[in-house]
């Protein structure tokens, strides 16, 4: 069942758990995700993040993933990941997407401000959901997105690059975005070394703008830590790195045992370890509430 990222979220907001958002550049990530969600019984949001598309292109991969979504027994959000312009959003609406999300952290912040403007105003017009970030997510360097130069190391300081909470009060109250993805030190790829979550600010941030927390880099954390997250606001969680890697060490694995195999052999060993570790991640992000049953 095909939904929008309001929708979705909105669940999330009164039970107090938060959602995965499974980045799915090929057809077996997605597969996986989709799996682990109706086994587990749970919503669940399909990325597609514009650093992916060389891997498998919108016009590719994008009316696969509405048409997984559509035929799916649970709740599916098709989100469209770190969109970088106007032109980009519209090709995600007109194939169905029912998410966006629309980055112009690395612009001023007026500019910022006007770009998300203008994508709201189109996207709600064809009632999708839009996301936008405030603040710089960093990346560890390996398997991330993005990297803020000079800010690869987790222990530098780097909280000028944090969301301030009364920015982002007065940015959502101008734009009426549906989601906003904060930093508050994540960062994404694989964590080098502990993450220091800044979790005062993160409650801070959802106190002031009343709209649910996105949390960008959102592997590899402790359950602990997304448990805090979610306490404090967060309810979708961009989980990619470690589910694909996930995926890579066991297709190295079944390589390293088995002499006679075929490539699709490797498709089905690396979704089967995808699935397994989305699984392990649904049931973190429900953080205890029912919906393992009720959906």
């Amino acid at each position: 069942m095909l939904v929008t990222l309001k929708e979705i979220l909105s669940k999330a907001e009164t039970q107090n758990f938060a959602i995965g958002a499974f980045n799915s550049p090929t057809l077996e990530a997605a597969r996986a995700a989709i799996e682990a969600a109706e086994e587990l019984k749970v919503p669940i949001i399909l990325s597609h993040a514009e650093v992916h598309f060389e891997i498998l292109p919108l016009e590719i991969l994008g009316p696969l993933l509405v048409d997984l979504a559509r035929k799916a027994s649970v709740p599916v959000t098709v989100h469209l990941d770190h969109g970088s312009s106007l032109s980009v959003v519209k090709k995600a609406i007109e194939m169905g997407f029912s998410s966006v999300m629309i980055d112009a952290s690395h612009m001023s912040y007026e500019e910022n401000v006007k770009t998300v403007k203008e994508v709201v105003e189109y996207a709600h017009y064809h009632n999708v959901s839009v996301e936008a970030e405030l603040g710089v997510i960093t990346s560890s360097g390996i398997g991330g997105e993005e990297t803020v130069e000079g800010q690869q190391d987790l222990n530098s300081d780097i909280t000028d690059y944090y969301t301030d909470p009364m920015i982002a009060k007065d940015f959502v109250e101008r734009t009426q975005i549906d989601a906003l993805a904060a930093s508050f030190g994540t960062v994404h790829g694989i964590y080098v070394k502990k993450p220091n979550l800044d979790f005062e600010r993160l409650k801070a941030i959802y106190e002031q703008i009343g709209r649910p927390v996105v949390m960008h880099g959102g592997s590899g954390l402790s359950e602990t830590d997304y448990i805090k997250a979610i306490n404090c606001g967060v309810r979708k969680i961009n989980y990619y790195s470690y589910a694909a890697r996930a995926g890579a060490h066991a297709v190295k694995d079944f390589i390293n045992k088995n002499e006679n195999i075929f490539y699709h052999d490797l498709t089905m060993v690396a979704k089967d370890a995808i699935k397994e570790d989305v699984k392990r991640a649904m049931r973190i992000f429900s953080n205890g509430s029912t919906q393992l049953q009720s959906n």
